[in-house]
């Protein structure tokens, strides 16, 4: 039970439960040997079928992965090669998770980069191996694979599943024959390579806890990411962590996981999936395009309902959606808490959803370089909005001051801002590419004469009196929409090939349904003359990714600068904040008297207004409307 800091120093001074399990296929052997008939998994490849999805115990899950694992072995996989998956939430794609970091090394990579993505990801980890629905499932992305495949080079062979024999008997149409390759690379049939294996043990040596176990990708969900490694060491202390402070409502025997968040990000696939599969418990599988499938959030509470879901994980569009769902007459008493992350979840929002649902919101802060989660607030304890909650049990986190090299000067003091920084057990050792290592890291000096290492995240925040973390900036300048990260470099380069552009910056736009909107400031070359339509559609053309194309480009006559020539992001910011602001009175029919928009120390971006007088009515209304953003607002009294 973990309702405070003081709960969390308790568990610091115990050993972890798995600290000596040397590989994730250790720990869910563990779990198959004490619970063989539980239910492991179960999927629905169409949300009208979800009364019926395939089931796998765990008995039948490990012997799935030991079979996998053996193939892979068998098609020469050895411990330091790379098997990517590129596909949507299919029971493949977890399946080729725990083989691939068993056999080798697992590399998740988003299917709906383009092909060029994809084949530079391949390239840069140097993949053997290739893992995606067969072309009848899903022809777009085996396209996409294809034009990376081409572009990568060293792949050694495809791996691909036939994704309809998920369907119910009476629907799936004639299997196809696969392709004999793609893109001059040998296809093999998923399937059938798995049934060439015996499933009882591994016929090689597994992987032990240091080993790399798998790469995700970070930095941005567009444009080229880099690369994290995880040990083994890092996930099984991620699922242990994730266990002991939301273990009761997600990782034991009895309780059912939906997962609908994609299992190319470290949520979904070790968050609420490597620490269910830790503890006992049963993941509901969504559909492969998970919360974007046709008719899953219509339909989320009777899934909720039909399946007794414990616990989901979502991002703040997410729970917008479902508070348009219909639940009138759904029973949802075995939901026992909702985890949201990826994105600040506006006030107003969090408010109306646990007013409506009766369902806690449990907000916490993540990263891939922290394996998943570093923050979360406590099921037993008090949830206080806009925090991200108490530090995991073993893992130190802090507000730091640091340099302007980002070397440590001293730790913050209590709502004393700082850079917020991590180590611990669950901390990957860093990027593939040592470039991206540098500026990342410092240590510290301890007590007893040792010394610690840190990883710098990124953001900004604090640590108040009783332990809880709450973020007040980002030094990083991901736009996150919807969960889906942004990096503005992406659109920044489409918009800097144009000839009139002399400079650009692409800024998040806050939006009460997706968190923030990319859009572009652009300043011309002098005497140059295009429309911002014509800059919107120049960036389009060039920008693949549907999520990163601009919602709005703003011709302006200077960009501000730092004072060494530096755009100035931060102001662009403040202008987009007030500029929501203005709309949503304009729109509530009032008039401000007062606008002034900031970074506040304790708050970060805060709005601070004076409605005229006289508009009592209408300022109700606008005050609601504000709180469904994720940035701070607040009313002066009139002076």
């Amino acid at each position: 039970m973990i309702a405070s800091l003081n709960d969390i120093e308790a568990l610091d001074a115990q050993a972890r439960p798995h600290a000596n399990s040397p590989s994730t296929y250790s720990l869910i052997c563990d779990t198959a040997a004490r619970h063989p008939d539980a239910p492991a998994l179960s999927f629905f490849l169409r949300v009208e079928d979800h009364a019926t999805p395939v089931r796998w115990t765990y008995r039948e899950w490990l012997f799935d992965i030991t079979r996998l694992a053996n193939a892979l072995h068998r098609l020469g996989v050895g411990r330091g090669d790379v098997v990517a998956f590129v596909t949507g939430n299919f029971p493949e794609t977890q399946l080729t998770l725990w083989a691939a970091e068993t056999a080798g090394i697992c590399l998740a990579i988003n299917p709906l980069l383009d092909g060029a993505q994809i084949g530079e990801l391949l390239l840069a980890a140097q993949a053997r191996w290739v893992v995606v629905a067969d072309p009848m499932a899903d022809a777009e992305t085996w396209k996409r694979v294809g034009a990376g495949l081409a572009k990568a080079g060293g792949v050694q062979g495809v791996l691909a599943f036939d994704a309809l024999r998920h369907l119910p008997a009476a629907l799936r149409p004639p299997q196809m024959p696969l392709p004999t390759e793609l893109s001059g690379v040998p296809v093999f049939d998923f399937w059938a390579e798995v049934a060439k294996e015996n499933g009882e043990a591994l016929n090689f040596e597994g992987p032990q806890a240091q080993d790399i176990a798998s790469y995700f990708c970070t930095g941005g969900t567009t444009g080229l990411p880099k690369i994290a490694q995880h040990t083994q060491a890092n996930e099984i202390a991620l699922a242990d962590q994730i266990f002991l402070v939301a273990g009761e409502s997600m990782c034991v025997p009895g309780r059912t996981m939906l997962v609908a968040l994609p299992l190319f990000h470290v949520n979904a696939a070790l968050g609420t999936g490597l620490s269910v599969f830790a503890g006992g418990g049963h993941i509901l599988l969504a559909p492969p395009a998970g919360f974007r499938a046709p008719g899953l959030i219509a339909r989320f509470w009777e899934v909720v309902q039909a399946h007794k879901v414990s616990a989901f994980s979502g991002v703040p569009t997410v729970f917008s959606g479902l508070l348009q769902a219909p639940r009138a007459g759904c029973d949802l008493s075995s939901l026992t808490a909702a985890i949201c992350g990826a994105a600040p979840l506006p006030v107003e929002l969090f408010r109306s959803f646990e007013a409506q649902t009766g369902l806690r919101i449990l907000e916490g802060y993540g990263l891939t370089e922290g394996t998943c989660v570093s923050s979360l607030n406590p099921l037993d304890g008090e949830s206080r909005i806009g925090s991200i909650g108490l530090r995991l049990p073993w893992q130190p986190m802090r507000a730091m001051i640091l340099d302007a090299q980002g070397q440590f000067q001293r730790e913050a003091g209590v709502d004393e801002v700082g850079s917020i920084c991590i180590s611990g057990p669950n901390v990957f050792p860093g990027y593939l590419n040592p470039d991206h290592n540098q500026g990342n890291w410092f240590e510290t000096g301890q007590a007893d004469g040792s010394s610690r290492r840190w990883f710098n995240t990124g953001d900004l925040g604090r640590m108040d009196s009783e332990g809880y973390f709450w973020l007040t900036g980002r030094k990083k300048e991901l736009i996150i929409r919807g969960g889906h990260n942004i990096d503005p470099k992406l659109i920044e380069e489409a918009l800097a090939a144009h000839p009139a552009v002399a400079m650009c910056a692409a800024v998040g736009r806050p939006d009460a349904h997706a968190g923030e909107l990319p859009v572009a400031y652009v300043q011309l070359h002098p005497g140059a003359q295009v429309s911002e339509e014509e800059l919107l559609a120049f960036a389009g053309a060039r920008i693949h990714e549907a999520a990163a194309k601009p919602k709005a480009i703003l011709i302006v006559d200077a960009l501000p600068l730092t004072a060494v020539g530096k755009i100035f992001k931060p102001s662009l910011s403040l202008r987009e904040i007030a500029a929501v602001v203005r709309a949503e009175a304009a729109s509530a029919g009032i008039v401000l008297s007062q606008l002034l928009v900031e970074q506040d120390a304790k708050r970060g971006l805060l709005a601070s207004y004076q409605i005229a007088p006289a508009q009592t009515d209408a300022a109700c209304a606008f005050r609601q409307a504000l709180g469904r953003y994720a940035f701070h607002s607040q009313e002066l009294s009139e002076s």
